[in-house]
């Protein structure tokens, strides 16, 4: 690979690697989950890049590798035992900046999300990630029209999970 591919990709996964890290706190519960899971979607990334056409964002096309290498490995490591990583837990955040109700919805929307089936969690991943459902379809391979109704039975999935 030449110089000048190999500076576009480590550019392109500087600037979205949030993107990634969301993907992996989605399917993983402690930090050495996560940077296994970073470092193999990185190593997915790199190996693709070459064959990456530009017919569609980089970002849609990230999401599509990130999310099919967690899949991927989720379903790998599924019969592990859950643990949680204690440093996860501690948080190192100003008690004036601290939103204690805030934080107990987003863990509890986390919580809910994490119940659901591999393509349901990459599904209202991307659509909390504010993407039309144009993108998400194309993201997962699926019709528009599909990812709407997958989205409408989503939502009432996890109704159902947070409020039983």
């Amino acid at each position: 690979m030449n110089k000048e591919l190999e500076n576009s990709f480590v550019t392109e996964l500087e600037n979205n690697q949030n993107i990634v890290h969301k993907v992996c706190r989605l399917y993983t519960n402690d930090q050495e989950s996560h940077n296994d899971l970073f470092q193999e979607i990185a190593i997915q990334l790199w190996k693709a890049y070459p064959k990456f056409r530009r017919e569609a964002k980089f970002t849609t096309w990230m999401y599509r590798v990130a999310l099919n290498t967690a899949i991927t490995q989720y379903r790998k490591t599924k019969r592990k035992v859950p643990t949680q990583d204690y440093q996860s837990v501690i948080y190192k955040i100003k008690a004036d900046e601290y939103d204690g109700q805030e934080e107990q919805r987003i863990q509890l929307l986390y919580k809910a999300v994490k119940q659901l089936g591999d393509i349901d969690k990459a599904l209202i991943f991307l659509y909390l990630e504010d993407k039309d459902y144009g993108e998400i379809a194309s993201t997962l391979g699926i019709s528009e029209v599909n990812a709407r109704v997958k989205m409408n039975r989503i939502k009432n999935k996890l109704r159902t999970i947070i409020n039983p």
